[in-house]
């Protein structure tokens, strides 16, 4: 197909990356065409260095009373020359994309009523993201859809001076979702076993969560906190060069499971490990009704366990 392929893919990080090997499969499928991502500010760079897409369009999210803002997205979806479109949020807003090009609509893969390659299974809402991914490709005509792979994600860490042996620990995650959380003990508790064994504990999240990250570094001597001080490329990196991870279920532990780390992810009955579990290498699950029943002993096992799967 020679026209141009537009694929959305807006949010969140952990879905980011989960749509890193149906982005590299469409590529593939489309060898020639001109493939642009549409996506939001926070992964337009990342985007951009995975050299799977020759341009990266940022949705700026207009309110929906903006009217001049819309019609420039409408102006530039109509003007794009657009031949086939890979829905990959199949969101609300999303859908919205689909009735802006009017008439002329192009070849959609998605959900959205109407559009010429529909994901029909009612069934998929109760999919992994990543099988829900492939099916919906299949029925676009795309069969062969590789795993994650963020080889190309590569970034100098040397301003943070890290040793060789450190384990990276994701203690934060939404604050409207608490559940989703071990404790902060816990964590504590973790970090200075990791410096009795010889590892530095180096904590990573965004720079709303340095309440906690900085609580933990600072009961635990020679703790790193890097909250709000990584990239996204340089936070696969971490991933690549760390000897374990631990975190909760939160998307930067997807990119480090991708990156092919040594991981251990934590959930509660607030998300479905089914649906949603992280995907690499060497990833183990523990889930457990609360995470306030699940003790550190049981974590620091799963870190020596070496058959990946969920407990």
């Amino acid at each position: 197909m020679g026209a141009n392929i537009l694929v959305i893919k807006l949010g969140a990080l952990g879905d980011m990356v989960q749509a890193l090997g149906p982005m590299a499969a469409i590529r593939r499928y489309h060898s020639d065409a001109w493939i642009t991502a549409l996506t939001t500010e926070p992964y337009a760079a990342f985007l951009e260095a995975s050299g799977l897409f020759d341009v990266v369009w940022v949705d700026t999210r207009p309110s929906l009373l903006d009217f001049g803002a819309w019609m420039g997205v409408r102006r530039r979806l109509r003007d794009g020359g657009i031949g086939r479109v890979y829905d990959l949020q199949t969101s609300d807003r999303s859908g919205w994309y689909f009735r802006m090009f009017g008439a002329r609509r192009p070849e959609w893969s998605g959900i959205v009523a109407g559009c010429s390659h529909p994901h029909a299974n009612p069934e998929r809402d109760a999919m992994h993201t990543i099988e829900r991914q492939r099916e919906q490709l299949a029925m676009a005509g795309i069969d062969d859809v590789p795993s994650s792979d963020v080889g190309w994600a590569t970034a100098d860490l040397s301003e943070f001076d890290l040793p060789n042996d450190y384990t990276l620990l994701a203690p934060g995650g939404a604050r409207h979702r608490p559940a989703k959380r071990w404790p902060q003990a816990r964590y504590v508790e973790l970090a200075k076993k990791l410096r009795n064994d010889g590892h530095t504990p180096v904590l990573i999240g965004s720079a709303y969560e340095d309440d906690v990250l900085g609580a933990i570094s600072a009961a635990v001597p020679g703790a790193v906190n890097l909250a709000g001080r990584t990239n996204l490329l340089q936070l696969a990196e971490l991933g690549r060069r760390a000897v374990y991870a631990v975190g909760n279920d939160t998307g930067p532990m997807h990119l480090i499971a991708a990156a092919g780390c040594k991981a251990v992810v934590l959930y509660s009955h607030d998300s479905d490990p089914a649906l949603c579990a992280q995907r690499g290498a060497d990833v183990r699950i523990l889930r457990r009704p609360t995470l306030d029943v699940l003790k550190v002993a049981t974590v620091a096992a799963a870190l020596d366990n070496s058959t990946p799967g969920v407990v």
